[in-house]
Order: C-alpha cells, then sequence, then structure tokens
C-alpha cells in the first residue's frame, strides 16, 4: 500500500511539474536587483505594488531566486519608502506566466492570495516581470525590469 501511495504522489509531482518552464526557472535563478519601473502615464499615476509599497520604491529591490525549490526573498530598502523583506514563492509556466507569492513568514499553502506576471525579454543578464492593472478604468502593463547583480 505505501508503495501504491509513493508511487501515486511521484506521479502527481511529475504532472505539476511538466507545466512548469524549466528553462526559464533555471535562468531567473540568482540574485537580481529592479533597475526600472515602467507604465504609461508613470510621471502622473501611482501604482501600488504587490500590495506593499508605490512601485518606483522597487526600483532598487533585491529579489533571491532559488530554482530548485521555487523559493526566495525580495526585499525593499530605497530611502523615502517602506523598508520591506520576505520570503516569496515563485514558478515560471511554460506559456510565460510568472506565478508569485509574498508569503512574509507564513507557509506558502497559508497565503491564499498571489500575482500573475508575464515573463518577457529574458536573457541571461535581464528579464522583464510585466503586470497588468487596472488604472483609471483601462489596463495599464506595468514593466519591470530585473538586471542580474
Amino acid at each position: 500500500m505505501k508503495k501504491v501511495l509513493f508511487l501515486c504522489m511521484c506521479v502527481i509531482a511529475l504532472a505539476s511539474c511538466s507545466s512548469l518552464d524549466q528553462k526559464s526557472q533555471v535562468g531567473i535563478k540568482g540574485n537580481w536587483t529592479i533597475s526600472q519601473v515602467s507604465y504609461p502615464g508613470s510621471d502622473y499615476i501611482k501604482v501600488t505594488s504587490f500590495d506593499v509599497a508605490d512601485s518606483q520604491c522597487f526600483v532598487g529591490s533585491s529579489w533571491k531566486f532559488v530554482s530548485n525549490n521555487n523559493t526566495g526573498e525580495m526585499s525593499l530598502a530605497k530611502a523615502g519608502c517602506p523598508s520591506f523583506t520576505s520570503p516569496i514563492v515563485w514558478s515560471v509556466t511554460k506559456e510565460g506566466a510568472f506565478t508569485l507569492k509574498i508569503t512574509e513568514g507564513e507557509k506558502a499553502k497559508r497565503v491564499s492570495q498571489g500575482y500573475y506576471l508575464q515573463v518577457r525579454n529574458q536573457t541571461e543578464s535581464s528579464f522583464q516581470l510585466v503586470d497588468k492593472v487596472n488604472v483609471g478604468g483601462k489596463t495599464v502593463d506595468v514593466v519591470y525590469q530585473f538586471n542580474r547583480m
């Protein structure tokens, strides 16, 4: 019975992993910083990113992505912005969807809210995450430019 249960768990784990883009995930592994956050009207409109702080507070933030267990950490320390550090759980699907949970010390399975972004322009030294947000009734792309540290 234990072998059957173990086999079923392995099949489920493999099936869930097959929807992930391992190449993109391994490419994102490491330490990154956000060098720019841009979106149309950014001179006039403020966007709160990830329910944490103003999007411009993320410029200079540090991100660590661990690809073998899809965990990591993000940290904000920009002057004039709230100081914030949290563990994260993330993944990239074969369709290029980036899922992100900011766990703030909770177990990821207890965190019911997350964020869905798109991975774009991924290279060895940079990539972009694009979030779609509603600004004044219009959907706007917020682009986070990541550069390897």
